[in-house]
């Protein structure tokens, strides 16, 4: 029997750090670990395998939003060159560092929804 998920809110969730079938235990510990199971309803979370997928997408999404962010500091601080490799360099780090985690989350939370577990080899 094939149980309905709610794509939308499974996300949410995931997006929010939050296990994407109850919405209250924790789903990721520490940076990016994904534990086996979720602490409050014990879903088992750690089947469903992001692999290289949210490193994709967030790579992706800040390089949509890196030439915007070069012409901006650009247009407003007219620093060097080395100053501005320097900026972005950071911001790009930063940024990159912060989505990563919020695209993972979400990536898990959209496999959770359409069941799509590791089933092993």
């Amino acid at each position: 029997m094939t149980e309905t998920r709610d794509g939308k809110t499974a996300i949410m969730r995931g997006l929010l750090n939050r296990c994407p079938n109850c919405g209250k235990g924790k789903l990721l510990q520490g940076y990016l670990t994904v534990p086996a199971e979720c602490g409050t309803c014990h879903a088992p979370v750690g089947r469903y395998p992001a692999a290289d997928g949210p490193a994709f997408f967030a790579m992706t999404i800040m390089l949509l939003l890196l030439i915007p962010l070069i012409g901006f500091t650009w247009v407003l601080f007219r620093p060097s060159p080395a100053m501005l490799l320097l900026i972005t360099g950071l911001v790009t780090t930063v940024m990159t560092l912060i989505l990563l985690r919020l695209v993972k989350g979400a990536f898990i939370g959209y496999l959770w929804a359409k069941n799509e577990q590791d089933r092993g080899a």
